[in-house]
C-alpha cells in the first residue's frame, strides 16, 4: 500500500501558486507565505481565483501530484491530470463494463451495499455511544429499513430497481441525521439535505467534505489507472465524475458524516464560523475552514485496519485502496468488488 503523504490546501483567495526548483511556493502581493517540497505531497486544493503558474502545473501532472480548484465555498471547479501511461487495458475494460448493463450494476450493487451498509452502522454506533440522548427504539427501527433496503439492492435486477432503493434508504437515513446533532442545536440542525446552495450550517459543511472526500478519490482512480468520469451506478454526464462520485456513496457515512458530527458534537464549530449571502447559501468562513482541514488531515492520518486488505492503513489511504481493488476487479484478479464496510 502507498505512503499517505500530505494535502496541501489553500484557502486564501487571493493566493497566487509558483514553482521555485522541486518547491510550491504560495505567493500573496508577492510575499511568500509559504514553501514546501513537491515531495511530500499527494494533492494541492486551493479555493481561491489568482491561479497557478505553468510551470506548476506542469511540474504536478508529472509528479501525479493532483492539483484540484475549487470555489470559496467548496464547489470543485477543474483539476489537473498528466498523461496516463501503460492503462489502455484497464481503461478500455472499464468503458466496456460501463456500456454494459449487468456489468455495471454488479458493481453497483456492491456499492450500494457498502453505502447502506455503513449508513445502518453509522446510526447503531450513535445508539451505542449516547443511548441515554437519543430516540434510540427509533433510530434502531431506521437502521433495520436501511439494513432491508441493504438486502434489497444486492438482490436488485435493474438499475431503476437499485436507485429506487438507494433513495429510499437514503431518505431514511437523513431524516433521523438531525437526531444525531446533540450540541448547539440553535445553529445546527439538519431538515433535509440541500446542495446547491447549501442553505444551513449542517449542509454547508456536508458539501463541503463531500468535495474534498471527491477530490481524494477521483485522484486515487487516475493514480490507479482507471477514469474517474466514467462509472456504474451515477451515469455520464459532460464534467461530472461518475465513477468518484460511485466511490462517495459508500465513504460518505464513515468518512465525511462522521467527521462533521463529530465536529459538531464536540463544539468545534459555532454559528459565527458560517457567513449567510444574499441568495441565501451558506459557506464556511476562511479561518473555520482552515481548522476544519486541519482536523481533517488529522483524522485522515488515523490507522484502521481495512474490512477486506486486512491490514492496518490510514483512514486517509481508504480511497486508495477501494480505486486498486475496483481496478483488480476489472482486470479479473478478484471474482466481485468488495465494497469499504466499515466496522
Amino acid at each position: 500500500m502507498r505512503k499517505l503523504l500530505n494535502t496541501l490546501y489553500v484557502t486564501s483567495p487571493d493566493a497566487y501558486l509558483s514553482l521555485d526548483g522541486e518547491c510550491v511556493v504560495v505567493l500573496r502581493d508577492s510575499e511568500v507565505l509559504i514553501r514546501i517540497p513537491l515531495l511530500n505531497l499527494e494533492a494541492i486544493t486551493t479555493f481561491g481565483y489568482t491561479g497557478a503558474s505553468p510551470a506548476l502545473l506542469g511540474a504536478c501532472a508529472e509528479r501525479k501530484i493532483a492539483l484540484n480548484f475549487m470555489t470559496g465555498s467548496g464547489r470543485f471547479l477543474a483539476s489537473v491530470t498528466g498523461v496516463e501511461h501503460g492503462n489502455v487495458t484497464l481503461r478500455r475494460t472499464q468503458y466496456r463494463v460501463a456500456d454494459d448493463e449487468l456489468g455495471s450494476l454488479e458493481i453497483a450493487r456492491n456499492v450500494i451495499v457498502g453505502k447502506l451498509y455503513n449508513s445502518r452502522w453509522l446510526l447503531e454506533r450513535a445508539v451505542r455511544d449516547h443511548e441515554a440522548r437519543l430516540d434510540a427504539d427509533h433510530i434502531r427501527l431506521v437502521a433495520h429499513r436501511i439494513a432491508d433496503a441493504a438486502k434489497r439492492a444486492a438482490e436488485s435486477k435493474t438499475a431503476g430497481e437499485l436507485r429506487g432503493i438507494e433513495g429510499e434508504a437514503a431518505s431514511s437515513y437523513f431524516s433521523v441525521f438531525d437526531d444525531l446533532i446533540l450540541q448547539n442545536k440553535e445553529e445546527f440542525y439538519f431538515r433535509g439535505r440541500s446542495r446547491r446552495p447549501p442553505l444551513d450550517n449542517v449542509n454547508a459543511l456536508l458539501s463541503f467534505m463531500y468535495a474534498l472526500l471527491s477530490n481524494d478519490i477521483s485522484a486515487a482512480l487516475s493514480a490507479v489507472g482507471l477514469d474517474p468520469f466514467v462509472g456504474f451506478f451515477h451515469t455520464d454526464r459532460p464534467g461530472r465524475r461518475s465513477l468518484a462520485l460511485d466511490l462517495l456513496e459508500e465513504l460518505r457515512a464513515p468518512l465525511a458524516d462522521r467527521f462533521v458530527l463529530t465536529l459538531v458534537n464536540t463544539k468545534q464549530l459555532s454559528a459565527g464560523d458560517f457567513l449567510l449571502k444574499e441568495s441565501g447559501a451558506v459557506q464556511l468562513r476562511d479561518d473555520a475552514r482552515k481548522s476544519m482541514l486541519t482536523a481533517w488531515q488529522n483524522r485522515k492520518k488515523e490507522q484502521i485496519t481495512h474490512p477486506y486488505l486486512r491490514e492496518k492503513l490510514e483512514w486517509g489511504l481508504v480511497p486508495h485502496a477501494q480505486a486498486l481493488l475496483l481496478a483488480r476487479f476489472l482486470r479479473g484478479d478478484i471474482d466481485a468488488y468488495p465494497p469499504f464496510m466499515w466496522k
